[in-house]
This record gives structure tokens, sequence and C-alpha cells, in this order.
């Protein structure tokens, strides 16, 4: 993807964040040195980073960073350490969230079960290679999609073996979603959500139900100045609750 972006002279910034060792504490930051690029390219910046005891996917300094990113490159790929349950806090952070299944990692029913279909906005089947599986993993995803009412979700299938397939479909899906996105709200509400996120870190479940809980701060911080930033948000946060 990264050499399809730069083949189409966009500029592309990658965050990846790995899991952390519960044993050791480390975490094997292993996606640079992964991904094939031109080290000397400008136009192209990628950084691993451990998320440690962070939960939700996202490494602590992973919004900060994409925000800052998305001042200086055409396109900031933000790549979690995975999707179940709880790991889906990039849905807030990201314009477009994509989220990649694997053949053979499940059917109609385990999808649903691991929440998955509740936040992408793209879904992409991979290992196209593999014919019959991947195809069944397809039908299973676009099964799923219905049982949630969301047939209007794309499903796209690639593979990175050569000759390489889906890379471009993918790219012009998500550039579709995006174009239809009223991107200024977006980056609003997500700036909303990474001061709640933030204030959470360090205030801990006691600080939320002093706000009056999650949906009750979220609805507070909707009315304040759309101008602010997340530390001037966050400190309204802690004076709102004292």
């Amino acid at each position: 993807m990264v050499a399809e972006w730069r083949a189409r002279d966009r500029t592309v910034a990658v965050l990846a964040v790995d899991p952390s060792s519960k044993r050791s504490g480390g975490s094997l930051l292993g996606d640079r040195a992964r991904i094939d690029f031109d080290p000397a390219d400008p136009g192209v910046f990628i950084r691993s980073t451990a998320a440690g005891g962070q939960l939700g996917g996202l490494a602590p300094a992973t919004r900060a960073a994409a925000t800052a990113l998305a001042a200086a490159f055409d396109v900031v790929v933000i790549e979690t350490v995975g999707v179940g349950q709880s790991e889906t806090d990039v849905a807030e952070v990201a314009d477009t969230v994509a989220v990649i299944v694997q053949p053979g990692s499940g059917d109609v029913l385990q999808f649903l079960k691991a929440g998955i279909m509740e936040i992408p906005d793209v879904l992409v089947v991979t290992k196209a290679d593999l014919g019959q599986i991947a195809m069944r993993a397809l039908r299973d995803l676009r099964a799923a999609l219905r049982s949630v009412g969301a047939r209007g979700t794309p499903v796209v299938t690639v593979s990175s073996i050569a000759p390489v397939q889906g890379v471009g479909e993918l790219i012009d899906a998500l550039d579709a979603h995006r174009d239809g996105l009223d991107v200024p709200a977006r980056r609003l509400a997500a700036r909303r959500h990474s001061a709640l996120a933030d204030y959470h870190a360090e205030h801990g479940e006691r600080g939320l139900r002093a706000l009056g809980g999650r949906r009750t701060a979220l609805k507070w911080l909707a009315e304040q100045d759309a101008g602010l930033d997340v530390p001037a948000l966050v400190t309204a946060l802690e004076e709102h609750a004292a």
C-alpha cells in the first residue's frame, strides 16, 4: 500500500502499534523492518511503538502522533495491535477504519461475536491467492454485514504474493469513503474523544464517574468551543469535574 500511494504521488506516514509482552514488558517492533521502502524517501515515515499496558489497541502516544503527522503527510496509517471486543479505540481516531480479516479465521457467528462488524468502513480479506478459502471468508463477511444492517460497507480481497492483487482497489475504497466524510467534523469528534481518553488515563474510572459517565462527558464536550485542542479540553474536563 505504501508503494501504491507513493506511485500516486502521495506522502505516507505509518504508525504501527505492536503488543507488549506481559512477562518481560518488551515489544518486538518489527514493522519497520518488514515494510519494503526507500529509507531515503522523504515522502515516507514509519514508526513502530509498543502498546505497553494500554488497552484499546493503540499506544499511549498514537493519538497525538497521528494528529501531528496529519499536518505533514497526505496519508497517515495507524496499524493497531488487532481488533477484538475491546481493541476498538482506532475508530475514535481515524477518519476511515479498515478491518483486516484472514481466511479461515471464523464464520459469520464468530465475526459477529468478536464485535468487528461494528467499526469498519472498509473490510479487507487478505491472502486472496488462497482461492476458495478466501472466497468463503468474503461470503461470511458479507453475510455478517447483512446481519448488522451494514450492506453498504465495501469488502475487498487482496494478496501481497506476486502478482499483487487488490491493493489499488483497496486504496480506491478508502478514498471513496473519505470523500464522503465531513472531515472537519470527524477531526473535531476525534479531538474530543482523545481528550476524554487522556482524562480517563489520568483520573481513572472515579474521575469519569465525577463527570457523570462517558456519555455525559462527551455531551458536555460537544458544547465546548470547536477550536480547543486536546490539552485545553482535558483542562476543561478537570475544571468541570472539580
